[in-house]
């Protein structure tokens, strides 16, 4: 049987792991078995892509940029989420 570590990966693996792959967090296998995967499945080339274009276009976006009730709104949720509430 092979190990974990050598089996392909799902697409809901690939989703759990595409914010350490962009920011190359990766181990080697890892993501060697991720660029396997991307090259093979077109539903997941997209998701790549989405969000390499949301976080072009959010790096570009300062915080005085957003309005002041909708940042208060969003550090809130953050923080529910990050509290698990």
């Amino acid at each position: 049987m092979a190990s974990e570590a050598l089996q392909p990966l799902t697409c809901q693996d690939l989703v759990e792991l595409v914010t350490d792959y962009l920011e190359g967090a990766l181990r080697d296998v890892d993501h060697a078995r991720f660029e396997e995967h991307i090259a093979l499945c077109p539903m997941c080339q997209v998701h790549l892509e989405q969000l390499r274009i949301t976080v072009r276009e959010l790096g570009q976006l300062r915080e005085r940029d957003i309005d002041p009730e909708i940042l208060a709104e969003m550090q809130m949720r953050f923080r529910d989420w990050r509290s698990g509430d």
